[in-house]
């Protein structure tokens, strides 16, 4: 018996996805839990496994298409088994617009994978078209009825092909696509909408580096704490004295928020992430150093939940461990109205009293929406943080 492949419910607030690329094709066979194909939200681009055995027959909804949850993306079953059923369900309940409809470049279904020898459908227009400029259609996805090539395929075919040369010499050809094209629009919305100023300054990072080895010399590797650890700690205790900016602009109201909950970016092989530390204020520094560590190691595997990532009312962006950058503008993590971007940690000297020391030196780089933070309040905020950090005793206050 066929089984749908359906777009899933990848948190609580989703109501469609967009489909990134498929890794099998039509024809494959497929064993439950094989990866299939990624669906992206506006969080994350996540792998969709396969929901049963056997062979993928048919897929629905191809690159670029937008599904609303439980809409039909593929069907999996046995060779030769009558699916007609399922895809006529699925043009009536799925939100792409019909193959036949779809504009060149953007087809919405694929063709049936063509067995060697077997009959390729193609109009006459199309054909001779595709003739008179060496195009082999043999291998196209047609985006007419029964997946039918006709002329927009090829003339989509010919540009990609012009396209092709023209382009530069190259190393690597890499696709925008998946959580690089989520993490691209989501970047360029928030620098589009949100007039952003960025405040960057030194912290002293002596103390906070004495309260640290102090913490873990007395514990197991695994239960050691980092000194993004600590920041998420003293940034959470700097929020609950200036909650204002704790905040988020929402239409015409700018709303304070209750909750103070952390974004930590990580950096994963396929871009980045921002799981949040969900009541940070609440917890003890051990719970916020195994959640994030927690965090991290599920990342790396494609493990998190889209609703770990989202919430969040301030992000802590750290590129202190790669030793070359001092300050930088980290961008807002929308809808959120500031982000703390921290910088590498430098020998430098530094006026004690009357005299010049050396130091452990940490750029800061406070960026914030100017719509809802002006600049004194954040100047007045990052004073506070900088007393923690150099105070580390106050977080625990």
């Amino acid at each position: 018996m066929a089984t749908p492949i359906n777009m899933p419910k990848l948190g609580l607030s989703m109501k469609e996805g967009t489909v990134g690329k498929w890794l099998k094709n039509e024809g494959d066979s497929v064993k439950k839990g094989d990866v299939l194909l990624e669906v992206m939200t506006d969080k994350i681009s996540n792998k969709i496994e396969a929901p049963a055995d056997g062979t993928l027959l048919k897929i629905i909804a191809a690159k670029k298409a937008k599904l609303p949850v439980g809409g039909l993306l593929g069907v999996i079953g046995s060779t030769g088994e009558d699916i007609s059923e399922l895809i006529a369900a699925a043009n009536i309940g799925n939100s792409a617009p019909a193959a036949d409809k779809a504009p060149a470049g953007k087809a919405v279904t694929v063709s049936t994978v063509k067995a060697p020898g077997a009959k390729v459908k193609i109009s006459p227009a199309a054909r001779v078209l595709a003739e008179a400029n060496d195009i082999d259609y043999s291998q196209l996805a047609g985006t007419g009825p029964e997946g039918r090539i006709v002329r927009e395929d090829i003339e989509q075919a010919i540009a990609d092909k012009n396209a092709a040369k023209d382009r530069r010499a190259t190393i690597e050809v890499i696709p925008y696509e998946g959580m690089r094209q989520v993490i691209g629009e989501n970047m360029a919305n928030s620098w589009t909408i949100a007039p952003k100023v960025t405040h960057h300054t030194d912290v002293d990072l002596t103390a906070l580096q004495t309260l640290r080895a102090t913490i873990n010399a007395d514990v197991k590797d695994n239960d050691k704490v980092s000194v993004t650890d600590i920041l998420v700690k003293a940034v959470a205790k700097a929020l609950e004295i200036h909650p204002k900016i704790n905040s988020t602009l929402n239409g015409e109201e700018i709303l304070v928020l209750q909750d103070i909950n952390i974004g930590v970016a990580i950096a994963i092989p396929d871009g980045l992430v921002v799981p949040v530390v969900k009541n940070a204020n609440k917890k003890s520094l051990a719970d916020v150093s195994k959640e994030i560590k927690d965090f991290a190691k599920r990342a790396r595997k494609n493990k998190l939940d889209p609703e770990e990532m989202t919430a969040g009312t301030f992000t802590v962006t750290n590129l202190g461990g790669y030793g070359s950058v001092d300050y930088f503008t980290p961008i807002i993590n929308q809808p959120e109205s500031a982000i703390l971007g921290v910088g590498r940690t430098v020998k430098k000297p530094v006026v004690a009293g009357e005299q010049i020391v050396i130091r452990p030196i940490m750029g800061l780089s406070l960026a914030f929406d100017h719509r809802v933070i002006d600049g004194a309040p954040a100047a007045e905020f990052l004073a506070v943080l900088i007393k923690l950090i150099e105070q580390p005793h106050r977080i625990f206050i």
